[in-house]
């Protein structure tokens, strides 16, 4: 059972919520059930973090990703 982010196309809200089958979602905000799911990134877990480099490849390599500090 993933969790989901949304965006209310009402009142602008963004949450998220646990979707069970093809349970419908309401805004918890306004009730509203007009809601746009968002892309996300999926969760990790610490021990997949300590197998990542710590720092950026150099420029010429290109963007590394995600979080990168030469990324605007």
């Amino acid at each position: 059972m993933p969790i989901y982010e949304f965006r209310c196309e009402k009142c602008d809200q963004q949450f998220e919520v646990l979707v069970r089958g093809q349970e419908k979602v309401n805004c918890p905000e306004c009730q509203d059930h007009r809601v746009e799911r968002l892309l996300s990134v999926h969760a990790t877990s610490n021990r997949s973090l300590q197998q990542l480099p710590m720092s950026c490849p150099p420029p010429s390599h290109g963007p590394c990703g995600t979080g990168c500090c030469r990324l605007p």
